[in-house]
């Protein structure tokens, strides 16, 4: 057989399935439902005549519709028509359902009072009115540095924002801040807003709550047209339980699409798990990801949940020490396992500048590592670790007790040549219930000491120097790709949360204060110009994608780490109030330094004891395993970034 064309013609199953517009304007639907006794299309075009208009069976569980023009020779069904799925179960009963191929959705107003689920809409606009793509797709960065963003939340108003919103006012934010890539979010439909997206109910659909499919291409091409690499954040890991607009039970059974049984359902997301196995699971995921790429130009994933994806436990209640039987025991669903690396096998085949992220905290070997190889064939992993360190540092520990082994261990701690995603605050770490990096440093305080014409404030001070800290040295010791949460490069004070019954339905929580880091006398400004300023750099030297670091010195008492990555030397002091003259810091380049970066400098809200333009000469003497050091005034709570500049 040949593979390349196997994979070809199985992977596009949308253009079997769901609803096609013939050249004669006939319309033939197909679905799969080897549950269902009989299948019927109905909708507006019939008023709603449940079956009217009968699907004939075809084998291994298809259905087929054809629908012949009207007498005027204008289709049956017409854009935005509306129209469901009629499902006859094995009892006789008819059942509604949304097509699992559906790729517009749209929740009623709450005002029409028409209930809350999803109603199908057909999608085939005229030609003129069809997003025609302008930019070519960005190339694959060498260093991935991330923005991720969700477009609902990305106003200031207390509203849902739009795709086109997202276009004109926050693509130009993420450029100017040194960010090559975008990961969205929520993009697949989800009837529960609140659920960010990881409740998929139609996997082909974007959000209709943004906007249109046509508005979200013209989001991702402006994104193109500004160099950024687009990243979907593709839910595989599991999907909604709504019956009436999802895909469970679509036809009539509980194991259409998943799983039947305990290994079936998620015990803690409430949700359904996808059966790998079944040879249309595998068509409707492996197409569903394709879909994106060919309709929408995303030019690679983000997988959720794949620690849930490849254990029989679903990580619930597993902590994973590193053992080797952990990994290739009987609690490996080998069956999920093998789905992902089909996936990637695919992914990089049609694109070869693809890019895949796994979400995966157990650390699974050659996770990241590509097929040929015996690898399951991602390109990165997230470094979940790295943000839950942050986190247990600022909670249960004072600043002159923080451990700098065991911080240096964990921005370390990984496998030589699987990439890692470094991160100190994702969408996880600021939702409702947790603080955000900057609330943990800053709490109540930032409210009332955050302008810059307000006195020194103890709190703020602390938090703003280890916000940049924290954030450089994650970026340039802790992986090979970094990703920021928005909002976080400006150090966002508050949670996230989304409007539900809870809160009174508010959108206060669910939006992003750009005022605050716009406004030059308020302090959120200097987090936001190191930011940049940080991925700047980067572009320059590279790091991300240069050879892990060499830490050369940890000292636990002096608080003081450094390292060397890219032909720089990071030098970083945690000491709460310890200042160091003279500080010897090893090198094997000779020579000259000065200060690329320092976290004290005043243009980010620092004290400027370090001379941004001094010069440090190297003693040749061996010192901390290194054949020469220089010697550097470092004071507390400070990072610098030294550059070689001669011999």
């Amino acid at each position: 057989m040949n593979v390349k064309y196997a994979e070809e013609d199985f992977s596009q199953g949308y253009k079997y399935y769901g609803l096609h517009f013939k050249d004669d304007n006939s319309v033939v639907a197909r679905e799969w439902a080897p549950g269902a006794k009989g299948l019927y299309m109905t909708g507006d075009f019939n008023n709603w005549q449940w079956k009217a208009e009968p699907f004939q069976k075809l084998e291994f569980g298809k259905w087929e519709l054809k629908l012949p023009p009207n007498a005027d020779g204008t289709p049956a069904v017409k854009h935005l028509s509306e129209i469901k799925i009629i499902v006859r179960n094995e009892k006789g009963e008819l059942l509604d359902r949304l097509s699992p191929w559906a790729v517009y959705v749209k929740q009623p107003p709450k005002e029409a009072n028409l209930g809350v689920n999803f109603k199908q809409l057909v999608w085939h606009p005229a030609d003129e009115e069809i997003y025609t793509f302008k930019y070519p797709s960005a190339k694959r960065p060498k260093s991935l540095r991330i923005y991720e963003c969700h477009v609902g939340i990305a106003s200031q108003e207390p509203c849902i924002a739009s795709y086109d919103h997202f276009t004109t006012e926050v693509i130009p934010r993420i450029k100017r801040q040194g960010y090559n890539a975008i990961q969205v979010m929520a993009v697949m439909e989800h009837a529960y807003y609140a659920s960010f997206g990881y409740q998929v109910t139609s996997f082909f659909a974007a959000s209709s709550r943004f906007g249109t499919p046509e508005q979200l291409k013209r989001m991702i091409d402006v994104a193109h047209e500004s160099g950024l690499f687009v990243l979907l954040d593709v839910v595989h890991s599991h999907a909604s339980k709504n019956v009436q607009d999802g895909l469970n039970q679509f036809d009539g059974t509980n194991n259409c699409y998943f799983h039947d049984g305990p290994r079936g359902e998620h015990a803690l997301w409430d949700s359904r798990l996808f059966n790998y196995v079944e040879y249309e699971v595998l068509r409707f995921l492996l197409s569903n990801l394709r879909w994106w790429r060919e309709n929408y130009n995303f030019d690679g994933y983000r997988f959720d949940g794949v620690t849930s994806m490849i254990y029989h436990s679903r990580g619930i209640d597993q902590s994973f020490s590193g053992d080797y039987n952990e990994y290739f025991g009987m609690n490996v669903d080998t069956d999920a396992l093998n789905y992902l690396a089909l996936a990637n096998y695919m992914l990089h085949l049609q694109n070869p500048q693809c890019v895949t992220i796994a979400e995966d905290v157990s650390g699974m070997p050659t996770l990241c590592r590509p097929i040929s190889e015996g690898g399951i064939g991602f390109d990165y992993r997230l470094g979940m670790a790295i943000p839950d360190k942050w986190i247990q540092l600022l909670k249960e520990y004072s600043d002159d007790q923080w451990n700098i082994g065991n911080l240096v261990h964990t921005l370390t701690n990984r496998r030589y040549r699987e990439n890692t995603v470094a991160y100190a605050e994702s969408h996880d770490q600021a939702l409702v219930g947790d603080k955000t990096l900057a609330f943990w440093l800053m709490d109540k305080e930032m409210y009332t000491n955050m302008s810059v014409l307000s006195d020194s404030n103890i709190i703020i001070d602390r938090g703003l120097a280890l916000h940049k800290m924290i954030r450089l040295i994650t970026h340039s010791l802790g992986g090979e790709a970094y990703l920021n949460f928005m909002g976080n490069e400006f150090g966002h004070p508050e949670w996230l949360d989304f409007p539900r019954p809870g809160n009174n339905e508010s959108y206060h929580y669910a939006r992003r204060q750009w005022n605050l880091a716009d406004d030059d006398l308020l302090k959120y400004h200097f987090l936001g110009e190191f930011d940049r300023a940080m991925n700047e750099l980067e572009e320059r030297f590279g790091w991300l994608h240069s050879d892990p670091a060499y830490v050369s010195w940890k000292h636990e008492s002096d608080k003081v780490i450094a390292y060397e990555r890219a032909g720089l030397v990071f030098v970083f002091n945690f000491h709460p109030t310890k200042s160091f003259t003279n500080y010897c810091v090893g090198t094997n380049w000779p020579g000259t330094y000065k200060v690329s970066l320092t976290t004290d400098d005043k243009i980010y809200g620092g004290f400027q004891r370090i001379d941004k333009n001094c010069k440090h000469f190297t003693k040749s003497e061996t010192y901390a395993g290194r054949s020469s050091y220089f010697e550097v005034y470092i004071p507390s709570r400070t990072a610098a970034i030294y550059e070689h500049i001669s011999n």
